[in-house]
């Protein structure tokens, strides 16, 4: 599909053919693969090749590389925050990272040249870049992000098909991102289950706030919470718009 559609200059048909003279490799693979890929790619990187991804997590990705990749093979961290629940290069989009922001972790032990050109590369395809330790990559994303899939798929799961028929716009907003593939999110949720799992507990105790509030008909608290929550929202929208992050 790659070639029909022209978007790619060579599409080779093996490992070794793709990265044994590459000066970058870009893993776009569920996360869990990537243990094995640097096991396969371990003898056929040259010196000097960075390697990094677009994975969802970090934590692992730099323990696996740490272990595994020769000690002259460069691996930094990449976390472009853009795309959809959609995936297939039929897809893809142009304008995919402009303005977009991008991650690029690193350890103490990560090689700042290899750091210097991932910054460089991500910011020359039009993305906002900032540098974190992969530990705070993780626990940022398993709240903001993490989270925010595991509850649209909830609220999904908690409907009967029935009732989803009715759905309006505000739902179908809500739980949009439910529809990404579910492979790619188990191994993200698999592959940062600390920060996922205390997400899941402070929305937990968020929710009890609200029922407890709906149970006792405590119309004043309802009513603060639900505002905490628009303030807090229109901060956060203010902020995007103030960075053109939103349109």
């Amino acid at each position: 599909m790659a070639r029909e559609m022209q978007v790619a200059d060579i599409v080779e048909e093996s490992l070794e053919a793709c990265v044994k003279d590459a000066d970058l490799v870009i893993l776009a693979t569920p996360i869990r693969a990537f243990e094995k890929l640097f096991r396969q790619m371990r003898p056929l990187l040259k010196s000097g090749c960075i390697v990094t991804d677009v994975g969802s997590t970090k934590n692992f990705p730099h323990q696996w590389a740490s272990r595994i990749l020769k000690k002259n093979i460069h691996y930094v961290g990449s976390h472009p925050i853009a795309g959809s629940e959609k995936r297939g290069v039929e897809f893809a989009r142009d304008d995919l990272l402009a303005e977009a922001r991008c991650i690029v972790t690193k350890t103490k032990k990560t090689h700042a040249g290899a750091v210097r050109t991932l910054v460089n590369l991500w910011k020359q395809l039009g993305c906002r870049v900032e540098v974190m330790s992969p530990q705070q990559h993780d626990r940022i994303f398993g709240y903001i992000s993490h989270l925010a899939h595991i509850t649209a798929a909830s609220l999904v799961n908690a409907n009967d098909p029935a009732f989803l028929r009715l759905a309006g716009k505000g739902f179908i907003d809500t739980s949009r991102i439910a529809s990404g593939p579910a492979n790619i999110w188990t191994d993200i949720l698999l592959t940062n289950p600390v920060y996922t799992v205390r997400g899941i507990d402070r929305l937990i105790i968020e929710l009890k706030k609200i029922r407890s509030a709906i149970a006792q008909k405590d119309e004043k608290k309802i009513e603060l919470l639900l505002e905490k929550a628009r303030v807090k929202r229109q901060a956060m929208i203010q902020y995007k718009i103030r960075r053109k992050e939103l349109f």
